[in-house]
């Protein structure tokens, strides 16, 4: 390299960094430049894909730009997750996930790749749903301390939706605060869980309150609790588990978004500000509250530190339960 060119290239690396870093405000000023692909790591029809299409038209309103969902079912949301990850961080990929793919995961599966926390940047909470734990009219408990009462005497079935679910951590919990033995049945589903509780098959279910609320009010089947501190406003009648009986039982079914780590702070703030509002719309908020959710925005530190907590609580429930799932 000639003395010259040794002179210049010092130069030339400052105005090039220098153009960089006076092109990333820009970019973050000008976002979004192209449609908006927002990841679901679960099924059409399920509650983490009923509030992403909440969400998806109007941000695309605000955003003046095409709102994609991307229905990726799979490993508990990891399969989405695992994409989120390797998109480019511009802010043109986010994550709607749940308390299974950003604070259950991480400990349920042995070998995972990669760390929510650390791989990803959080965005916003988004709701709290209630589980409710119901029971099939032949079971002799009127209340939750009879439930568990009945539990040390007898052998009770306890359906979920799947391992590793918060049906499923809600009977792991209760058993390891009560004492009881509730035998978990785990099934494909909600769905199917919820028939067979219904024809007697099994005894009890902590279901969602979406699933479970028309034979609540039916009188199918009985509500005892639900797993959440504060009361559902939906049928408020019903106590807590933990003031019925179980003190400190919570079980909180969220969802929250996520986005690529290194998206720059600006269009983190700004998809925070956007999805925020969208969600304090009162159709938006009466929606999903109808579907059993109750909006939770917040800040993107505020969404981390909850992450943080709820990642700990599970992971010594579910190293308890001895529950572990190969990848």
């Amino acid at each position: 390299m000639s003395s010259q060119l040794k002179a210049r290239f010092p130069l030339t690396v400052v105005i090039g960094a220098a153009a960089v870093a006076a092109a990333l405000p820009a970019t973050a000023q000008n976002f979004p430049t192209k449609p908006i692909r927002m990841l679901v790591g679960f099924a059409p029809g399920g509650g983490t894909d009923t509030a992403a299409r909440a969400i998806a038209a109007k941000l695309s309103e605000r955003l003046g730009q095409t709102v994609v969902i991307d229905n990726r079912p799979g490993a508990a949301g990891n399969i989405a997750t695992e994409l989120t990850i390797g998109a480019v961080p511009d802010g043109h990929t986010l994550l709607l996930g749940s308390i299974a793919s950003f604070s259950v995961n991480p400990s349920l599966y042995k070998n995972l790749s990669f760390d929510p926390l650390r791989d990803l940047a959080p965005l916003t909470r988004v709701a709290d749903s209630t589980n409710i734990l119901v029971t099939h009219p032949t079971v002799q408990a009127k209340t939750v301390k009879d439930l568990i009462a009945l539990a040390k005497t007898k052998p009770l079935n306890a359906g979920s939706s799947g391992i590793g679910g918060t049906g499923h951590l809600a009977i792991e919990l209760f058993n390891l605060q009560t004492g009881a033995k509730l035998t978990h049945v785990p099934y494909k589903g909600g769905g199917p869980a919820i028939i067979d509780l219904l024809a007697g098959n099994i005894h009890l279910i902590f279901a969602t309150a979406a699933s479970a609320v028309q034979h609540v009010k039916a009188n199918k089947i009985h509500a005892l609790g639900v797993s959440t501190l504060k009361r559902w406003s939906f049928m408020p009648d019903i106590p807590t588990v933990a003031e019925a009986g179980v003190p400190g039982f919570e079980t909180n079914n969220w969802y929250g978004y996520m986005v690529p780590l290194k998206t720059p702070r600006p269009i983190v703030d700004r998809l925070n500000k956007e999805i925020g509002s969208i969600l304090l719309l009162p159709d938006v908020k009466d929606y999903l509250f109808r579907q059993g959710m109750d909006v939770a925005p917040g800040t993107p530190e505020d969404f981390a530190k909850y992450i943080k907590s709820e990642t700990v609580k599970w992971e010594k429930v579910i190293k308890a339960a001895g529950l572990y799932k190969s990848n």
